[in-house]
């Protein structure tokens, strides 16, 4: 039998790239994540390393210098970085999020300007919708943007910000209401800003504040921040796009690229730890013969592997969906919703494997456990992908009475 989640019908040049990065994880981030994790260390010479291979452009087109590659080869990429450390597929996400905005909806001297250092890795982007207040509520942003002659006045606080503090470059969520009149529907009022900083904590230009680094249950290593505007003053330029009032719209299509990703997240973290799960239970000896021989635990690894075929295919459904041209927020949001939910279930199952030794930080299966419950909030919680596919469903199937 093959391993578990393979794709059928990519070509010799993606199988390359993929096992080129599986390669990777395996000798540059597996012996080191738990390690890197536990002190909650930045991963500098494994992003270096995924740098040099060019992953930082992966979806950048060639004539920025990137590699010009699909959303179903990062996705398929992510999912195996995922399986070596999902942080280490956060600090990339971000990154490409902010890199997929400008190349869709960026002006031409936006794209000439960021999108070959982003390819390069010179830039890192970073994005920026949630406030302390806010959660899924997007509509509720405080932050704003006013218009000053030819720049923007930015004032607000943002919160959990992924590379918050290691990027060069954040896109930014505010309300900018200058040509959209009072009564405006929110989301119409709404304005990406594009924000140059040092890498760094404290104050980082003028203006612009990180103050540290948020400390997690899991999700360690990589940087998530605050990030602190007060009278951060931006030229008019880096509005995404050059105009106003789009910033809600460019933001979706960047989230929803985002849960494909974090899809393949979910199937990375589950089936490393399938693999944790059934490497332990043939090694594990009880009553006289590997506890693999128990039929509840052979159970256990059937539905495991099973949770994990699905919600790869379901990804990768979903990623081919959006290469295609065609609208994929229902299977991107089904992908989401059934991966991050799969995986924590493949995740405990595994934990429960290893029993009292799972609860030790000396087996890897402790980190994941710690770490899937991110994906169910990340990029939108349950709730709101059911809220989605809910939607996408009654404009199917409306009833025709």
């Amino acid at each position: 039998m093959s391993r578990l989640a393979q794709t059928a019908d990519l070509t010799d040049i993606q199988r390359e790239i993929l096992s080129t990065v599986r390669d990777f994880v395996d000798k540059e981030i597996l012996p080191v994540a738990t390690e890197l994790e536990h002190r909650d260390e930045y991963p500098t010479r494994i992003v270096e390393g995924l740098t040099e291979l060019g992953l930082f452009g992966l979806m950048i087109p060639e004539e920025y210098g990137g590699l010009g590659e699909s959303l179903l080869t990062y996705a398929l990429c992510v999912e195996e970085i995922a399986r070596g450390w999902m942080s280490v597929s956060g600090i990339v996400n971000t990154h490409f999020i902010v890199a997929y905005m400008i190349k869709q909806h960026g002006t031409q001297e936006q794209k000439d300007t960021f999108l070959p250092r982003m390819a390069a890795g010179e830039v890192r982007g970073a994005f920026s919708m949630s406030e302390p207040g806010l959660g899924s509520d997007v509509s509720a942003i405080t932050s704003k943007g006013v218009r000053d002659g030819d720049e923007y006045v930015l004032d607000g606080q943002k919160m959990w910000l992924t590379n918050g503090g290691t990027s060069s470059l954040v896109a930014v969520l505010c309300r900018s209401d200058e040509g959209h009149p009072e009564g405006t529907a929110p989301h119409r009022s709404m304005t990406t800003f594009l924000v140059e900083k040092e890498p760094g904590f404290g104050d980082v230009r003028p203006g612009l504040t990180i103050p540290g680094k948020i400390d997690k249950m899991g999700y360690k290593g990589v940087d998530t921040t605050e990030l602190i505007m007060d009278g951060l003053r931006i030229p008019a330029n880096r509005v995404l796009g050059g105009a106003t009032g789009r910033g809600f719209y460019q933001m979706m299509d960047g989230v929803e690229v985002g849960r494909v990703n974090v899809a393949a997240r979910g199937c990375g973290v589950a089936q490393r730890a399938f693999e944790l799960g059934v490497s332990y239970a043939q090694q594990r000896h009880t009553f006289g013969k590997p506890i693999a021989q128990h039929q509840a635990i052979q159970f256990k690894l059937a539905e495991m592997a099973t949770k994990v075929e699905a919600a790869h295919a379901m990804m990768v459904n979903a990623a081919r969906k959006k290469d295609s041209g065609e609208r994929n927020d229902l299977e991107a949001g089904m992908a989401k919703y059934l991966a991050s939910e799969y995986c924590k279930e493949v995740v405990e199952d595994a934990f429960r494997i290893h029993g009292g030794y799972g609860f030790s930080k000396e087996y890897e299966i402790e980190r994941l456990y710690r770490e899937a419950p991110m994906l169910l909030i990340g990029e939108g919680t349950a709730e709101i992908q059911k809220m989605i596919i809910g939607r996408r469903l009654l404009e199917e199937y409306r009833f025709q009475g």
